[in-house]
């Protein structure tokens, strides 16, 4: 059911009923947790001693109840001059407009958050913007760009390596500033063009 991450952690499959907030909301109230994770296939729950976890804690998770507020909801202010816009555009059988007008109109989910602190993955793209990562990653994808890979847009927080399309840019927009990370579990994202 479970698998030990060195002395003090632990990984699992990610329970398929639960939102990542419930599930974040429901292990962080287990004796010992620190941190808990959630990504796309696992979570992994972090103790600050040796865990000592009940098959039943886990198992609780399917029926984990979100937090009662209700998720933000927030608009990006988005510049959509990316490098790559064309190509998806080509790849996508439509116009770089259509691109443009397919992507703004969703309204996205952060599902999970890694790759580098604050990197959400934003679940709700539509289908016919799913492509696979570029053949060839770029050494340096500038904070603040909008990007797509398979199911997911993201916004890199930091300049990073990247190997996702780029569609364009938030503009004045800081993805990750004093009080960490702008986006968090659960939010709702819009991107205004």
């Amino acid at each position: 059911m479970w698998i030990a991450l060195g002395d003090r952690a632990i990984r699992f499959p990610r329970p398929a009923a639960a939102s990542p907030r419930a599930i974040v909301r429901a292990a962080r109230a287990w004796p010992g947790v620190i941190d808990v994770v959630v990504a796309a296939h696992d979570v992994a729950v972090y103790f600050a001693d040796e865990p000592a976890v009940d098959p039943a804690l886990i198992r609780a998770l399917d029926a984990a109840v979100d937090d009662a507020a209700p998720p933000r909801e927030l608009t990006l202010p988005a510049i959509y001059d990316g490098p790559d816009l064309a190509d998806v555009a080509r790849a996508a059988g439509l116009t770089i407009a259509d691109v443009i007008a397919l992507h703004a109109s969703a309204l996205y989910t952060v599902d999970t958050i890694g790759f580098s602190p604050g990197f959400a993955y934003l679940t709700g793209l539509p289908a016919r913007l799913h492509l696979p990562r570029r053949a060839t990653p770029r050494p340096r994808v500038p904070a603040g760009s909008i990007a797509i890979a398979a199911g997911y847009t993201a916004v890199y927080p930091f300049d990073s390596p990247g190997g996702w399309h780029l569609l364009g840019r938030v503009d004045g927009v800081h993805m990750f500033g004093p009080e960490g990370a702008l986006l968090r579990l659960g939010d709702r994202v819009r991107f205004a063009p």
